[in-house]
């Protein structure tokens, strides 16, 4: 059996899921766009060049959730699929994915995007498997915060291994890995595994993956 992993956001996706996410909310007067929509960017670009930490990226995310319920917020999840995120699933990107699947590999979707957000997405794909941040709910409300070790950064191989573990599959997997991402903040996983693959890297990843002689792959979107 042969593990092959892909990153979401900027990845497969044309787009990241969170930012994508708040400017659907700012659009429809959800959020406040003086106060919210200079910060969105700089979040975005804060986390994509290493200079903010996870869990400020995650917290930051995370308040769009906040004070809502899943029945509250379904309805706007579906438009939000539906309007900002399918037609950013390239053909090359679900190519990609179905020759993997097609070659009887054993396909993880990992991101660090929360899991209410990535799951239609996750879905729309077809992955089964999917390791994401997992956001807090008590008495079935969003609080905004996060639940156990983040999926960024160093957190990614710890969730893998984790959920290797929890379906009793050898950790050793891993190690014979493919793993498909665009960002730097994705390195500690990227390091780990056999074939790591830099797909549209942001520029500090090619870097890397060109002194490494990494594989560097674009996808036409």
């Amino acid at each position: 059996m042969r593990l092959v992993v892909f990153d979401l956001d900027h990845t497969l996706l044309s787009g990241d899921s969170d930012v994508l996410w708040c400017e659907f909310l700012l659009a429809r007067g959800l959020l406040d766009r003086a106060s919210f929509a200079a910060r969105n960017a700089e979040v975005e670009s804060g986390y994509r060049e290493g200079r903010i930490t996870p869990q400020v990226f995650c917290e930051f995310y995370l308040s769009t959730l906040a004070g809502r319920s899943r029945a509250q917020l379904d309805p706007l999840r579906e438009i939000f699929m539906r309007e900002c995120i399918t037609q950013r699933i390239a053909p090359s990107a679900r190519e990609l994915v179905q020759a993997h699947r097609k070659a009887g590999e054993l396909l993880v979707l990992s991101t660090a995007t929360n899991r209410y957000l990535t799951d239609l997405t996750a879905d729309e794909l077809g992955f089964e498997h999917v390791i994401a941040t997992e956001p807090e709910e008590l008495e079935g409300v969003f609080t905004g915060r996060s639940h156990g070790i983040l999926n960024m950064r160093e957190g990614k191989p710890l969730r893998l291994r984790d959920w290797l573990d929890s379906v009793r599959l050898p950790a050793d997997l891993l190690e014979g890995a493919t793993f498909y991402s665009d960002s730097i903040n994705d390195l500690p996983l990227l390091q780990m595994v056999l074939d790591p693959v830099a797909v549209d890297p942001d520029a500090r990843l090619l870097d890397h993956a060109r002194a490494q002689d990494w594989r560097v792959l674009r996808l036409q979107r």
